[in-house]
């Protein structure tokens, strides 16, 4: 079996739901959540900075953050401090044995570390995806769903480019891409397990 299963995922496309149901069917640990706590545990930054900056970042935020960094030599961004005790946290808990691990470039940094791994991007439509966030916000208001989703997509999408200088999302970058909106959970499990069990 692969020893890691990362995930990435479009907002609203259940990356999380089915990221923690392939955990189950191997039997091996799912990280999300415990990154952030374990991030702020080691840091020493208040969780409510490391859950907003641990893995999103606007256009026009990443703009500001890179006009501060050249025009002041003593700016120092959090995010970027985050990023690399986040990483650190996702590399232990990968070197500790198998597990699935969201989001967080996390298909980059076991990349990087020559950790066997199987990388996985789940997108779907933006009906499936619109009526996900529905239920997960209580929203019924279409044009702000579609608007969260945007936002969304761009900052994981302007994160990842910032810290892998890869384009999140494309298909090359991954070992396998599924359509949850089509093939749906359960089908989305099964291949990413059938897959993680190859050699």
């Amino acid at each position: 079996m692969k020893k890691v299963i990362t995930i990435s995922r479009e907002y609203g496309a259940g990356g999380h739901s089915i990221g923690q149901r392939v955990a189950q069917e191997l039997g091996i640990p799912f990280y999300d959540r415990d990154i952030v706590q374990e991030t702020v545990k080691a840091s020493g930054f208040d969780l409510d900075l490391v859950e907003e900056e641990g893995e999103d970042i606007s256009k026009a935020s990443s703009i500001f953050k890179s006009i501060c960094a050249i025009t002041s030599s003593n700016y120092q961004d959090p995010q970027n401090a985050i990023h690399d005790v986040q990483q650190a946290v996702v590399l232990r808990f990968a070197q500790e044995g198998p597990c699935v691990i969201l989001g967080r470039c996390a298909d980059d940094t076991m990349q990087k570390a020559g950790i066997d791994c199987l990388n996985v991007f789940i997108h779907a439509d933006d009906v499936s995806r619109a009526m996900r966030v529905s239920e997960m916000t209580g929203s019924k208001n279409g044009a702000e769903i579609r608007k969260l989703m945007a936002k969304k997509d761009d900052s994981r999408h302007t994160y990842y480019h910032r810290y892998t200088g890869k384009t999140w999302g494309d298909s090359r970058n991954y070992h396998l891409t599924l359509d949850s909106g089509v093939l749906g959970y359960d089908l989305c499990v099964k291949l990413i397990c059938e897959a993680a069990k190859e050699d």
